[in-house]
């Protein structure tokens, strides 16, 4: 019993010499003058980096509008990802997302749930040691009836799919 706790002591201290928890995210705040309606997204993000190269994560997402007749009344969102970061010098690096996401969407009189599966390319630019800005930009994959986004297959490369936030390691 005492060599499996050493070697779980072991194995996590090696784990936890390189690798970093992070935490970032998103927020959007818009009205629209035409339909009069205020808009709002809080989407928190969580993360643990195995190596320079390697990290898994998830975002919390939560959307209001103000009127439904532009749209759902809210939506709610969980997307776990892994992350592959294949270029990195000593300020940017480009990373991949792949992930799938899960979401619900209540309207008027109804909800309805959809999710997502696909791979959104990103670029983080490091300002130091703890803090980075970070934006994605583009979704290649699948989505049916998710909340964000059209239903269909393909890439898109719009600003539908372009988000900044940031992250702070610890």
């Amino acid at each position: 019993m005492k060599k499996i706790v050493v070697l779980i002591f072991v194995v996590m201290a090696a784990l936890s010499a390189k690798a970093q928890f992070y935490v970032g995210g998103n927020v959007a705040l818009w009205h629209n003058d035409d339909a009069d309606n205020t808009s709002f997204l809080i989407e928190p993000e969580f993360g643990y980096n195995f190596s320079e190269r390697w990290a898994v994560g998830a975002t919390l997402g939560f959307a209001h509008n103000s009127k439904e007749t532009v749209g759902f009344k809210n939506a709610f969102s969980f997307a776990p990802y892994v992350r592959y970061s294949y270029y990195e010098n000593k300020v940017v690096r480009l990373f991949l997302d792949g992930g799938i996401g899960i979401s619900s969407v209540k309207y008027d009189d109804n909800s309805e749930g959809g999710f997502e599966l696909g791979i959104k390319p990103g670029l983080a630019i490091k300002l130091n040691n703890h803090f980075s800005l970070v934006a994605k930009c583009g979704f290649l994959g699948y989505r049916d009836d998710y909340a964000y986004g059209t239903d269909g297959y393909g890439f898109s490369f719009g600003s539908e799919d372009l988000s900044f936030g940031f992250h702070y390691e610890f």
